[in-house]
């Protein structure tokens, strides 16, 4: 495809992207010339035995997946873009081909300006050097020039909060150290278009919340910024617009709000359940079903009532239970792990059911939408079976406080204080 001059007020213009990728095969990139000639024997002597049976030509489309078909769409100078969509939606390939990391095989991509990307943290750390050493080299790799370094190294220390350890090996540090040096390098980049990848989830609460500080500062600064996540929450916080994958193409793109309903809707139906075949062979444990089903409230209460049902085709001992409730735009609630709560039961081939319930659930959480995700667990591994969205929960809310009002998620936060308030004393000032 042949491009046209860009418009000016254009940051990024991607028209027809595709990526495709081969899956199934097996390279071997250190075979010798004869191994080469016996293998392109070999597979001459396949094509003639398929057309010799009347067979199809080629199977080359079977093992090849697309993880990005037919996306376009333009990026203005200074907006914020968030790209959201479910795990193998084409998020990260995206970034890469408009970094240029990957090739498209299909349309083109055009970018105005010097472009920053966080797609992996700790670009460039080498395990045996300082982390004063490798401030440099990971600013070297990402595109930082050495007195662009220097002016900027006591900034970047100081947000990492690796003072201390400045001159010790990183192969000493902790996994958050690592995490936190490697993302403020790269977030101290001066790039006019910003990508950054999931990498703002590193780090405990507090970094996080720097993490997303440097990103609002960033987008403050009138960047360009194109922001893939999870958390809804920063998204809805941070960008003007959102564009939604799925599957490798582009759903929907448009205001955020808008677009992030859409995605939110699409990926769970409110008060139904859902069942999930799961096989999980990694360890030796077969699943035939595994359903989670939000049940009515009994009575008219507005109890949470869920009812878990597992198939499974042989004893499995000692399995745990864990629930996490989330606001729709994925901020985290409440979350309960059978390290917790010891819920832990055995369970027996063929159906094993068990009933959940929170009483008076309208009574702890403010009006809005709610979203339920399960697991189950062995001993000494991490998850057998993740249930994502797995359930939907509405609460219409309850008038707490005898106000006459409810209290809404998004705008007073999901959890209700059963507060009380008297005047105990009253007196009168003195002339």
């Amino acid at each position: 495809m042949i491009a046209g001059p860009m418009d000016s007020d254009l940051a990024v213009e991607a028209v027809g992207l595709g990526k495709k990728y081969r899956i199934g095969g097996i390279i071997d990139r250190h075979r010798t010339l004869r191994d080469s000639v016996g293998s392109l024997l070999r597979r001459q002597a396949r094509t003639l035995r398929t057309l010799g049976n009347g067979a199809r030509r080629s199977s080359k489309t079977d093992n090849v997946i697309w993880a990005l078909r037919d996306v376009s769409f333009t990026v203005r100078r200074g907006e914020v873009l968030g790209v959201i969509g479910r795990n193998g939606a084409g998020k990260s390939t995206l970034l890469k081909v408009l970094t240029r990391i990957s090739t498209p095989d299909e349309g083109y991509v055009r970018i105005r300006g010097r472009v920053g990307a966080l797609l992996e943290v700790g670009t460039g750390f080498h395990l045996e050097l300082t982390g004063r050493e490798n401030i440099y080299l990971s600013g070297a790799v990402l595109g930082m020039r050495r007195e662009e370094i220097d002016r900027k190294f006591d900034e970047i220390v100081e947000f990492a909060g690796v003072e201390r350890f400045i001159d010790t090996p990183v192969k000493r540090y902790s996994s958050g150290m690592y995490l936190r040096l490697g993302f403020s390098v790269a977030a101290h980049l001066d790039p006019e278009i910003l990508l950054v990848d999931e990498v703002l989830a590193v780090g405990d609460a507090e970094f996080q919340k720097k993490c997303l500080g440097k990103m609002g500062d960033v987008a403050g600064q009138g960047r360009t910024v194109l922001f893939v996540s999870h958390n809804m929450d920063a998204v809805r916080q941070l960008c003007h617009s959102a564009l939604w994958l799925e599957r490798g193409h582009l759903q929907h793109i448009g205001p955020t709000a808008e677009v992030i309903q859409a995605y939110l809707a699409d990926t769970v139906q409110e008060g139904t359940g859902v069942a999930f075949p799961v096989m999980n062979e990694q360890y030796g444990i077969g699943f035939n079903d595994v359903r989670l089903t939000l049940l009515p409230g009994h009575g008219g209460t507005h109890d949470l009532h869920l009812s878990l049902e597992v198939l499974t085709r042989q004893a499995i001992p000692r399995v745990g239970i864990g629930i996490e409730l989330l606001t729709n735009m994925g901020a985290r609630v409440a979350y309960l792990d059978e390290r917790l709560t010891n819920f832990i039961f055995d369970m027996e081939p063929g159906l094993n059911r068990f009933e959940m319930e929170c009483p008076a659930i309208d009574r702890l959480l403010a009006a809005g939408d709610y979203v339920i995700n399960l697991w189950l667990t062995m001993a000494n591994i991490d998850s057998l079976v993740t249930l994502d969205r797995a359930a939907a929960l509405r609460i219409p809310g309850t008038d707490l406080y005898g106000s006459g009002l409810f209290v809404d998620v998004h705008r007073h936060g999901p959890v209700l204080l059963p507060l009380r308030v008297r005047r105990v004393e009253a007196a009168l000032l003195e002339d």
